[in-house]
């Protein structure tokens, strides 16, 4: 008996160490994520909006461990939708807030039925089952003094966004980490904007958080994200680091470099392009520019007395 704990002891031991890198490289990446975005400051009501699925389990756990030694003070209140999908386990979220001692509510909605009339047969559900559980959580933010809306997007959600917008919608446009909603009223943030979904996959296994499946995203298998999420895991596995890349490039636009003109001045070039050309027409002839705020460079040649 003795040999044999022996010989498991380290692979525990292995396992404990690389959950504590894990849980380190969250705490940090979340961190620095409100840090970059001003996502939480002073005496903010933070709603964490929580699915049930690993995300937003991951979210309010590493919020919770950074609320204990944040300079500022803040508070966390745990939101829940009840979308009154069959087979919804009710009891699977209530059991979990209570063993870890929070505060929290649980909002009943009957989006399902509406949905389930509303899309026709083999549309995609998403996309009105989103706007009515954002519809729903706005209110409920507005009328208890929310001041930040916490959402569990992470990186992979981002890019995979990108991607969706562009090739779907022909537009350059993502999710981004910190947003006014709307109607103007609610402030949203995503402090898992630069966490990778491997590993927020992996901490949740490492957790055990109770995940509730999604009946309505996991009984459509053709979703347009899916494809794209498979595309970008063949791009990573080709290319290894290729998806954050594609992310740090949306901290880092030269608007001047794309060609839409409502986010650069492109009209203006044209004029000031022929002012350069004239310019440069009159340095060759040896005369100074008679225009004044234009580049002028006077050369010296050799040797030359000054």
């Amino acid at each position: 008996m003795d040999a044999i704990r022996l010989k498991f002891k380290p692979r525990a031991e292995r396992a404990r160490y690389e959950y504590g890198k894990l849980q380190q490289r969250l705490r940090r990446q979340v961190g620095q994520a409100i840090a970059d975005y001003n996502m939480i400051e002073h005496g903010d009501r933070v709603m964490v909006c929580l699915s049930g699925g690993k995300d937003s389990y991951t979210l309010l756990d590493i919020l919770l461990a950074l609320q204990k030694k944040a300079p500022v003070t803040f508070e966390l209140i745990p939101v829940h939708l009840d979308q009154k999908q069959p087979g919804y386990p009710p009891e699977i979220l209530p059991e979990y807030l209570r063993a870890i001692g929070l505060e929290f509510h649980i909002l009943e909605q009957d989006t399902y039925s509406v949905v389930q009339r509303v899309v026709p047969e083999g549309k995609t559900m998403c996309g009105l089952c989103s706007r009515l559980r954002r519809g729903i959580l706005y209110t409920f933010a507005r009328n208890n003094g929310i001041t930040k809306i916490a959402l569990g997007h992470h990186r992979d959600d981002i890019v995979e966004t990108l991607f969706l917008n562009m090739f779907f919608g022909s537009r350059l446009k993502a999710m981004p980490p910190k947003l006014l909603s709307d109607d103007g009223d609610n402030v949203v943030i995503r402090p898992l904007a630069y966490c990778k979904e491997e590993d927020i996959a992996r901490y949740a296994q490492a957790r055990e958080f109770p995940i509730i499946p999604c009946n309505l995203c996991g009984s459509q298998e053709q979703l347009q994200r899916k494809n794209i999420k498979q595309m970008l895991k063949e791009w990573d596995r080709q290319t290894p680091g290729r998806v954050e890349n594609v992310f740090r490039s949306l901290q880092n636009v030269t608007p001047s470099h794309l060609a839409d003109p409502s986010a650069f001045d492109f009209a203006s070039l044209g004029a000031r392009g022929e002012q350069r050309l004239k310019v440069e027409e009159w340095l060759l002839e040896g005369s100074r520019p008679p225009l004044t705020g234009l580049p002028y460079a006077r050369t010296i040649q050799p040797n030359a007395s000054r």
